[in-house]
């Protein structure tokens, strides 16, 4: 086809088009201004006759226009352009529903993410609920949509010991069921490594429970969903209204704002931590920092349990995040917390109540190499083929806030699947009834059993809270925390 071809072809495509999307000369004159055409209306006139012609430029501003009527009336037809140009169209019904969804939340509160949700998932031709699991991690709750109505018998909030939904969040794989001759595919809803909750996925036909397609298709939207329940809930309570058993104390308000994500994950490594009293902690809190080559770790518990704790593990862990922004290493981060926490109420801290015990650790993700600094705290613990093989006892000073110390950085080499568990005192110590301690034997035994059943360590963290809430009777004497990280070895390209 020669120029003079393709530019009548283009004409004759343009003609058509107007037509089709019910624009006169005079209405396609004047939207073309806002895409930047200046174009007269007797020159685009002359040009639709066949009598006058306009540069490239000006004949692809006048197809943008007309295309852009037609995406309001239809898809079906469209203007041609001078030259190659890339497709604006979602590329098939799974591609839509993921444009959908980024579009439906862009200025959208969290509140309105259900409604998003639902209006994207039928596109591929299913309709679906949203259930994020609280902050206990012991139930899944459903979050109301557009589409809720009193008739609507799903189940306000599910279990997750104890039902399929639960399992899937717990086992994080999406699981059929048929209960009651509905078809439902309940799939994990993650962020990255976190768990956040599941998917209620309802096919019109029950064949599709086990379509791969459209397990592949539902596992792309959970990824998008839960990206954006993270992002949205930095708008709003929604949320956090959810997920919230009971409203939190002062001081769980102030540590909690503090926290990263409870789990996150680089290729060979993955992280977890988990608080408790989750709506009532004052001085325990745990941080980290993810990077290409390096992950950083600390864990923090403050003297005292009200709302001064909280006010130290905040000042420390700001300090701790300075420190680290700055690129400065273990012994420099050390010494900004010892400083920043000397600070605090005009430096009154030689009796102790303004001090904070504390790990802090950076792993080589590439070699294995840990290098650490302890100070006050329970020693760290290396998980090694389902068992706990030693704690590590080096690097040892005095805890932060009483003044600076003379301290060394101990190293460890890791194998490739170990474990680190790092844990306040509040894990160890937590006593029943009787008086009697959790302990280390405890606390290791269960860290191996939950191991020997494959879990990973989200699920190990929520496990062991578990435990130590029922060897308490559900009540703890002290926070507790406990923060776990698995590292592999790298990948290699295969």
């Amino acid at each position: 086809m020669t120029d003079k071809d393709r530019l009548e072809e283009q004409r004759r495509s343009l003609a058509l088009a107007l037509r089709r999307a019910e624009l006169t000369v005079e209405e396609l004159w004047l939207r073309q201004f806002s895409l930047g055409g200046d174009s007269g209306l007797i020159e685009i006139d002359a040009y639709l006759h066949g009598i006058g012609e306009l540069d490239p430029l000006q004949r692809d501003v006048l197809a943008q226009t007309v295309n852009e009527r037609l995406d309001e009336v239809t898809w079906a037809h469209r203007a041609s352009y001078s030259r190659p140009v890339r497709d604006s169209r979602p590329l098939g019904r799974p591609h839509a529903a993921l444009v959908g969804l980024l579009e439906g939340a862009e200025l959208a509160p969290p509140d309105r993410l259900p409604a998003v949700a639902e209006a994207a998932c039928r596109l591929i031709g299913v309709e679906v609920t949203i259930y994020l699991a609280d902050y206990d991690q012991r139930l899944l709750h459903r979050v109301n949509g557009a589409s809720t109505s009193n008739g609507d018998r799903r189940q306000e909030t599910l279990q997750i010991d104890t039902t399929l939904a639960g399992r899937a969040f717990r086992e994080v794989r999406a699981l059929p069921s048929t209960t009651a001759g509905r078809p439902l595919l309940w799939v994990p809803l993650l962020d990255g490594a976190e768990r956040l909750g599941v998917l209620e996925v309802r096919p019109a036909d029950p064949a599709d429970l086990e379509d791969p397609g459209l397990r592949t298709q539902c596992r792309w939207l959970s990824m998008l969903l839960g990206h954006l329940v993270t992002l949205l809930d930095q708008y709003g309570d929604a949320f956090d209204l959810v997920r919230l058993p009971k409203p939190r104390t002062t001081g769980g308000e102030l540590i909690w704002s503090l926290l990263p994500p409870l789990t996150a994950g680089v290729d060979n490594f993955v992280v977890t931590g988990v608080v408790e009293p989750r709506q009532e902690v004052n001085g325990d809190a745990f941080d980290y920092a993810l990077s290409e080559h390096t992950a950083t770790l600390v864990i923090i518990d403050a003297a005292g349990h009200d709302v001064r704790s909280g006010l130290v593990t905040a000042t420390a862990l700001a300090a701790h995040r300075r420190a680290r922004h700055a690129g400065h290493g273990l012994y420099e981060q050390a010494r900004a917390m010892d400083e920043a926490i000397g600070e605090l109420f005009d430096g009154r801290s030689s009796d102790g109540r303004l001090s904070a015990t504390a790990v802090l650790a950076e792993l080589d993700l590439a070699g294995g190499r840990l290098r650490y600094l302890n100070a006050g705290h329970p020693p760290p613990l290396v998980m090694r083929a389902g068992k706990v093989v030693k704690p590590l006892t080096g690097g040892l000073r005095p805890p932060l806030g009483l003044g600076a110390h003379a301290l060394t950085i101990a190293e460890e080499a890791l194998q490739p699947d170990d474990w680190l568990v790092l844990h306040t005192d509040g894990i160890t110590e937590a006593r029943d009834r009787t008086g009697v301690p959790f302990g280390d034997a405890r606390l290791a035994d269960c860290l191996q059993r939950e191991a020997a059943a494959g879990y990973p360590p989200p699920e190990t963290a929520r496990r062991l809270i578990r435990a130590i809430l029922e060897h308490q009777d559900g009540e703890l004497q002290d926070d507790a925390t406990v923060l776990l990280a698995r590292w592999s070895s790298p990948r290699h390209p295969t």
